[in-house]
């Protein structure tokens, strides 16, 4: 521990599928409270240049990696990375992930690959990544994201559900496993939120969606993000092995 952050309490996060949506707004949310903020992505490379260029405008320490969490060398090198510019990690949240609408009789092998790779076995590659540094101070939080379909199942996605509900699985044998080494792990699971990835959907069943959520609206990644920092904070010292629904009462 260096002498800024045992004065301060600086920590450093890493935020996977960190460029857009969800994890953009767990970007924002991290940086803008003083945390050194680091966040992976594969894809939207323009999007991940802009908010590092926004972030540090505003004063923020913000580092940007591109890694495929499907590889575990990259997952391994998007960690060193994170190190090498800031140190110790402190928090990860695993929030990469892919969706896909298709009918069960139709879905692939590549296609339940595709899924259960980037929703689930890249969070178990990202968490033995950052294991040595929680081991090595006896403390850490791990966050990840699922969705409600996860808990509730979904039709024409249940290839995507699958891969959310063992997420939940393995945030919670993480829980269990590794308390007593002062580690805690715990679920975020969104509802229907104004993302990208829920643009795949025709306005009439998003429409459709926002009539059955209790509160008649979708929710924001930001909403999405605070749920996700508050996990990670020592606010919640005593949380863990629990699945915090931001859904506005979708799925009760």
């Amino acid at each position: 521990m260096d002498f800024f952050e045992e004065v301060f309490g600086v920590k450093t996060v890493w935020i996977t599928g960190g460029s857009r949506g969800i994890g953009a707004a767990a970007v924002q949310s991290f940086a803008r409270m003083g945390w050194r903020t680091a966040f992976s992505w594969l894809h939207c490379g323009d999007a991940a240049r802009s908010l590092v260029q926004s972030l540090t405008a505003e004063g923020c320490t913000v580092l940007s990696v591109r890694g495929d969490m499907r590889k575990r060398a990259d997952v391994e090198a998007c960690a060193a990375a994170v190190r090498s510019a800031f140190g110790r990690i402190d928090a990860l949240v695993y929030n990469a992930g892919v969706a896909q609408q298709k009918l069960v009789q139709e879905i692939t092998d590549a296609d339940w690959e595709m899924l259960l790779q980037t929703n689930l076995r890249g969070a178990l590659y990202a968490v033995q990544a950052v294991l040595p540094d929680f081991f090595a101070v006896q403390g850490g939080a791990i966050v990840t994201v699922s969705s409600v379909w996860g808990m509730t199942g979904a039709s024409c996605e249940s290839h995507y559900a699958a891969s959310k509900a063992g997420l939940i699985g393995l945030t919670k044998s993480l829980a269990l496993e590794l308390g007593p080494s002062g580690i805690r792990a715990n679920c975020v699971a969104p509802g229907v939120i104004d993302t990208d990835m829920n643009r795949m959907h025709s306005k009439e069943t998003l429409r459709a969606l926002a009539e059955d959520t209790p509160l008649g609206r979708l929710g924001t990644p930001e909403e999405a993000a605070e749920a996700i920092r508050f996990l990670a904070s020592p606010e919640s010292a005593f949380i863990t092995g629990q699945v915090l629904g931001v859904t506005g009462g979708f799925g009760m």
